[in-house]
């Protein structure tokens, strides 16, 4: 017997009976909003292998993290991952699941993950996002990572241990949080380290506070005999600060008393040389105005309500000249049109070349109806066929009927030419009443020409020639005449009573300056020199009360600050207390830390005995599977001594991962992924597998073998392959041609 009838009655030998691990199974995906999909359903899937097939950007991916989303949760926009959310829109859908002994349909839905799974949520009770995603979920680019990844044989193997959390991220957490109570970092609250260092730092500041106490109670003797010395500066430097204050006041308000009575007899000279002006300007102004007003103002209303009117009147007249204008032109051009022999000739071969492409039409459909129908009546009776024979005699008989229905039609009347006669007609009446509306439109323009000049006469307004715009123009220069003028009188009323106000201005500022010089005894002549003189001799006396106080409140701040450290003997019992807290946390975190350290050890003999017992037919059913991918060539799959993944090929080559090419590398891991599957039975019991290309990089022959291996998955967990290839769906169905094809 040769290596390769060996190797596969040895596969053979190996297969268990199939057996259905749950009777639930995915039957339709109905995605409400999610990626580019929106209101879409994707099934009916079977229980056991499925194939869905399209192109590329079909959204093949998209609806596998459809499914990981809906059962465990949508995913972050962390690490410029791709989200699938849509732009105006939650993501959003539901999977059914079917019972394939009783046809119960059960519904599990997610909507925003605040929200959780609603629905069936017991279908994933057995199974966590980690566990998925090292096992249901089968992708290319995973298998390909895998290639450098050394742990991930105890990853999987953990995965499927029969638990509906991985042991693996179990353990992991634990070692995570036993780092908590080790750590040195300063945020450690539980840290066992930071504790110790912090219960002897209260212990050292404890002994530290009552060594200090007698020489801080020294210090306080002095400050206290300090004090009254330090009052008695502070009250002459208020006193003194509060003199120089009011003098400096005095100084600015001096200052600026005079500024503003230098600006206040500047204005006055101003203003009293623009009211001189506005006087010599106010009666030359009124006498312009009144020259120019002619008539009584109030007169003018009623002109100028008139000149309105006309002009409005005339705008109307103008606006419908032009418009029968316009209608008139187009009328008329569109009677010249209709008179052109080369138009009518035109829509006249039209209607008849339309009569002759209806006639054509009639004979020909009822003749193609009837030769079908005579052809398959013909046909169907030498055959034997009762239905074709009636589908003939349909035929010709719907054929009689459409050739009734075209006499009917082609012996109607032509009415085409019949509207074109009367299109002529109903152009030439439409351009003869455009015309008579034109020419009453240039009779009443001309007697409104006539009413506007005898009114532009009778108001007295002949410069304006008979132009309403112009008269309405005269009336507006008389107007602004009259009120130029009045506002020239407001001017020079308005300078009047502003030089009035400087006037009261500057003699207020002289009594404020008076009162002032009364105020601190200055004499009326340069009071601002004596005021500098007094603030330079308090100045002085301030700066020798400054250097006293200043070298007492030194000594004083340094007391204050020794004292200051004295708070620490304050807050002894304070000390005492925090440090026998601290003393109570770092005893409860040895003790949790201990907890933990058994509960460490326990989880890794549970592992260790699980493997002990599970590993050896993991691996026995990985060596079935890989040996079967890859047509005998490799026969085992085996963990080294020291926990190295190995392969063994039938001449005894052992070799690690890491020396095998790209695709036989993956058909290592994906013969591993396809064990646990087949040994997990307590593992994810109605989840599908959800295997997106994972064929592409194998040649025919392996992607057969792989392909049966899939076939016996299948026998026990229902298996979804994504492809965009067609040769590899004419692979699966050549392999189980009862396979389940979806095309999207």
């Amino acid at each position: 017997m040769d290596k390769k009838t060996s190797s596969k009655a040895r596969q053979e030998g190996g297969r268990q009976k199939p057996r259905k691990i749950s009777p639930l199974f995915l039957r339709h995906i109905k995605v409400i909003s999610f990626g580019a999909f929106s209101d879409t359903v994707v099934g009916p899937f079977s229980p056991g292998l499925n194939v869905v097939f399209g192109k590329n950007e079909k959204g093949k991916t998209t609806l596998n993290a459809f499914v990981s989303g809906v059962l465990f949760g949508w995913e972050d926009a962390r690490g410029g991952r791709n989200t699938y959310k849509p732009i105006n829109a939650e993501r959003a859908g539901a999977l059914f699941f079917e019972d394939e002994g009783t046809g119960e349909a059960l519904e599990l839905s997610r909507a925003k993950n605040a929200e959780g799974a609603q629905g069936a949520t017991a279908l994933i009770g057995d199974i966590d996002k980690e566990t998925f995603s090292t096992m249901f979920g089968l992708t290319s680019d995973e298998l390909r990572g895998l290639r450098n990844t050394t742990d991930m044989t105890a990853k999987l193997l953990t995965a499927g241990s029969g638990t509906s959390a991985s042991p693996a991220a179990a353990l992991g957490e634990l070692q995570s949080r036993i780092a908590e109570y080790t750590s040195k970092a300063a945020e450690a609250d539980f840290s066992i380290v930071q504790l110790g260092q912090e219960e002897e730092r209260l212990r050292a500041a404890i002994a530290e506070a009552m060594d200090e106490t007698e020489r801080f109670k020294e210090h306080d003797r002095e400050l206290y005999d300090m004090a009254p010395e330090r009052e008695r500066l502070l009250s002459q430097l208020q006193g003194l600060n509060q003199e120089i204050e009011t003098l400096t006041a005095c100084r600015a308000g001096l200052e600026k008393l005079e500024h503003q009575q230098a600006k206040a007899l500047e204005q006055k000279e101003g203003l009293q040389e623009e009211e001189k002006a506005a006087r010599q300007q106010l009666g030359q102004r009124t006498g312009d105005a009144a020259e120019a007003a002619g008539g009584e103002p109030e007169q003018e209303a009623a002109v100028r309500d008139k000149i309105d009117a006309l002009l409005e009147s005339g705008n109307k007249l103008e606006h419908g000249m032009g418009l029968a204008k316009e209608k008139y032109l187009a009328s008329k051009a569109a009677f010249d049109a209709l008179l052109e022999d080369g138009a009518l000739r035109k829509a006249e071969r039209q209607a008849t070349g339309g009569r002759r492409i209806q006639a054509a039409l009639s004979a020909l459909f009822p003749c193609v109806f009837a030769g079908l129908g005579i052809f398959l009546l013909v046909y169907g009776r030498q055959a034997g066929s009762l239905p074709l024979t009636a589908v003939g005699i349909l035929l010709a008989f719907f054929a009689v009927m459409l050739a009734g229905i075209a006499l009917m039609l082609l012996s109607r009347p032509n009415k085409k030419e019949e509207a074109l006669a009367q299109r002529k007609l109903d152009a030439q009446e439409a351009m003869l009443q455009d015309m008579k509306r034109l020419e009453g439109y240039g009779l009443e323009q001309k007697a409104h020409e006539v009413e506007v000049s005898d009114f532009l006469q009778s108001a007295g307004l002949e410069e304006a020639q008979g132009s309403l715009k112009r008269a309405r123009a005269i009336l507006d220069e008389r107007k602004d005449a009259r009120g130029q003028a009045k506002l020239l009188a407001q001017k020079h009323q308005a300078l009047t009573a502003r030089l009035t106000s400087l006037e009261e201005t500057v003699a207020d500022i002289d009594d404020q300056k008076e009162r002032l010089c009364a105020e601190f005894e200055l004499g009326q002549e340069a009071p601002l020199d004596a005021l500098g003189l007094l603030l330079s001799q308090k100045d002085r006396q301030r700066s020798a009360l400054m250097e006293d106080s200043e070298n007492i409140n030194r000594r004083y701040g340094e007391l204050k600050q020794e004292l200051s450290q004295a708070k620490a003997m304050k807050g002894f019992d304070e000390l005492k207390l925090a440090q026998q807290q601290v003393h109570t946390r770092r005893k409860e975190s040895m003790r949790d830390y201990a907890r933990l350290l058994l509960a460490r050890r326990t989880l890794e003999k549970a592992i260790d005995a699980w493997e002990a017992k599970s590993q050896p037919e993991a691996y026995k059913e990985a060596s079935r599977l890989f040996s079967l991918m890859t047509s005998g060539q490799w026969e085992t799959v085996r963990l080294s001594p020291d926990g190295r993944l190995q392969v063994v090929d039938g001449a005894k080559t052992v070799r690690e991962p890491g020396h095998l090419s790209l695709a036989t590398c993956q058909q290592l891991y994906l013969s591993l992924r396809i064990a646990l599957l087949m040994t997990a039975e307590n593992v994810g019991r109605a989840i599908p597998v959800m295997a997106d290309d994972i064929l592409v990089s194998f040649d025919a022959e392996r992607s057969r073998g792989a392909v049966k291996a899939l076939q016996e998955l299948a026998s026990r967990r229902q298996v979804i392959l994504f492809t965009c290839h067609g040769e590899i769906v004419r692979l699966v169905q050549s392999c189980d041609p009862q396979v389940n094809i979806l095309e999207l």
